[in-house]
């Protein structure tokens, strides 16, 4: 009888082994922006003396920017390893604007940091805000600081202001990669920046956010 149960007992451990090894894992998704408030993000501006409440404001689960003045909101946390996914559209005229990704500290206009690319017509470029370097097609781009552009692969599929596009960034150690309303614009490898906060930019005129998650 004993057998009998020792038998069985291995059996259920083969079997629990075997259905946790697959049992595919979940990806942890994470909510940057509740669609309610800024709980996990703070402001920087270029000029201290305006608020950020008159720049930047939450309308129906909707971050609404102004544009003006130059800044940006960041996560406080910072990331490593991810997917990143948000959408945005142009309120009225479409201008410039950009995702910077592995903010560096201090805060300042601009961060040492890595932007996927908002400017209207250019989305999905890569822009170094240096100093930074990565490596795309077998040439590797750097700086020592200022900006350095990295055009898209493909020509601009952009919607039309008013209408939402979606943006969907992989940030690793090892790549960089950011496709457009589904289409693989740029991907880059080694980025020299590595970690760090999430930012959009306040940089032109009127643009609205919404749908801003990560996975692990």
């Amino acid at each position: 009888m004993r057998l009998k149960f020792l038998a069985i007992g291995m059996m259920l451990c083969v079997f629990l082994f075997y259905f946790a090894c697959s049992t595919p894992q979940q990806d942890t998704k994470t909510v940057l922006f509740n669609g309610k408030d800024y709980q996990g993000w703070t402001f920087y501006l270029a000029d201290s003396t305006v608020s950020a409440d008159s720049v930047w404001s939450v309308q129906e689960g909707v971050v609404h920017c102004k544009g003006v003045p130059n800044g940006f909101m960041r996560t406080v946390e910072s990331f490593t390893e991810y997917k990143l996914h948000l959408e945005w559209r142009w309120v009225d005229e479409p201008t410039n604007s950009g995702v910077l990704l592995n903010c560096q500290q201090p805060d300042k206009i601009w961060p040492n940091a890595i932007e996927c690319q908002l400017m209207a017509g250019n989305a999905g470029d890569l822009v170094l805000i240096g100093p930074a370097s990565i490596t795309v097609d077998d040439s590797t781009w750097s700086n020592a600081d200022g900006f350095t552009i990295i055009p898209k692969k493909q020509e601009s599929n952009e919607k039309p202001a008013g209408e939402w596009n979606t943006y969907d960034i992989t940030v690793s150690s090892q790549k960089i990669e950011c496709s457009v309303n589904g289409v693989l614009q740029n991907s880059g490898m080694n980025p020299s920046l590595s970690g760090g906060p999430i930012a959009l930019q306040s940089e032109g005129s009127p643009i609205e956010f919404r749908n801003i998650w990560i996975q692990k």
